[in-house]
């Protein structure tokens, strides 16, 4: 099987930069931002977002963890590492590193439909758009066509990250 690196190190840092601004841009009259990563590689791009948007804002970033089985997410229940308390009124962006056919994104997002929440965005590091749920990411590191039988492999190793396509 042949490996693609399709994005390294810098091109990541790239997009974190300009993910980053984006959400700035988006978001510059709120106070807090809760960053909700979706466990694994989903929260370690949220803390590479997160320490990017401390250092171009005084937004208070707050991260924080989802936990859901991403292969049979209703075998388990769904949590996050968060105060409840601390949701109500706020703006919340749900991190991935991957969409491919929205069920992970789609179930982490579902965690907050229970909070009077501000907005709920989605970030994502690489979209297939390979939709069988109907989620969509709002901020996007790159769009990228693929086939089904194709996958797409995210890295964060400090300063080695990349992007594989096999």
């Amino acid at each position: 099987m042949t490996e693609t690196i399709i994005l390294n190190h810098k091109q990541i840092e790239q997009k974190i930069n300009r993910l980053a601004y984006q959400i700035y841009e988006n978001n510059y009259e709120e106070t807090e931002i809760i960053m909700a990563g979706i466990s694994g590689n989903g929260f370690t791009f949220a803390e590479k977002i997160a320490k990017k948007l401390s250092e171009i804002s005084t937004i208070k970033i707050t991260l924080c963890t989802i936990n859901l089985n991403k292969t049979n997410p209703l075998s388990e229940t769904i949590s996050c590492d968060i105060e409840k308390e601390t949701i109500p009124n706020k703006a919340i962006i749900v991190v991935d590193d991957v969409l491919d056919s929205g069920k992970t994104l789609i179930y982490g997002l579902r965690y907050f439909l229970d909070f009077p929440i501000k907005r709920l965005r989605t970030l994502i590091l690489v979209d297939r758009s390979h939709m069988i749920y109907p989620v969509k990411a709002d901020y996007v590191g790159l769009s990228l066509a693929t086939t089904l039988q194709e996958h797409v492999r995210v890295y964060f190793e400090a300063e080695n990250d990349k992007v594989i396509l096999m």
